[in-house]
């Protein structure tokens, strides 16, 4: 595991969950550790809605001051440059998953490549925008040239939230293997709780996730 970790992925690809989990996995291995909420163009499922049990976790967070609000300035906190400031801590970076989103990666690009990190892109092939190999792929590259940073891995991410099930993988891997060949980056973990892995046969290392975004529905139950 490397000390940076930036985590991109389309809306609803669980990247969040992702970089949540993956936080708290750099914390056992590194002693330390920080995540940056800088997801300014999806105001739901953010990394500052778990922000309480991350610091109880002893995970350091920074977002951006009117997130979990409903007020819509997209504008990022200057704490961001103490990731790069402070290397004996590990840090992951949850960043908007489209072009748009991957613009306020780019200007932390001259800090960023004096690093060897990880550029994950948490992939679900259930969602209608990435689907398909070809849809990952065009959107892998925006990213790429947006923010300037190099995609390194992909995470299999495929699932219908709580509706999910070993069936859902079905087809994942046949697509993510079409996308690992053609953007020449392997499919590194593939995630999804503990159960469901339990019954899947990959190449992947297994990623099991605790969740922790709740539906908006949810919160009326």
């Amino acid at each position: 595991m490397k000390r940076l970790n930036i985590i991109t992925g389309h809306y609803g690809s669980g990247k969040t969950e992702f970089a949540i989990n993956y936080a708290l996995r750099l914390k056992e291995a590194f002693g330390s550790a920080t995540i940056c909420d800088m997801d300014i163009v999806n105001p739901y499922f953010r990394t500052h809605d778990a922000s309480e049990f991350l610091m109880q976790s002893g995970i350091k967070v920074i977002a951006p001051e009117y997130a979990g609000t409903n007020l819509d300035l997209p504008s990022l906190p200057s704490d961001i440059f103490s990731v790069f400031a402070d290397r004996s801590a590990a840090a992951v970076l949850d960043v908007g998953g489209d072009e748009d989103g991957a613009i306020a990666l780019g200007q932390y690009y001259p800090h960023i490549k004096q690093e060897d990190y990880d550029m994950f892109m948490v992939v679900n092939t259930k969602r209608p925008d990435t689907s398909d190999a070809e849809s990952i792929i065009s959107l892998a590259r925006e990213i790429q040239a947006v923010s300037r940073c190099n995609i390194t891995a992909i995470v299999n991410n495929a699932n219908l939230s709580y509706l999910s099930g070993k069936d859902d993988f079905i087809g994942s891997f046949e697509v993510l293997d079409e996308v690992s060949q053609k953007l020449g980056v392997s499919v590194k973990y593939i995630a999804g709780s503990p159960d469901i892995l339990a019954q899947l046969d990959s190449d992947a290392e297994k990623f099991p996730m605790q969740l922790f975004m709740q539906l908006p529905f949810d919160a009326f139950a």
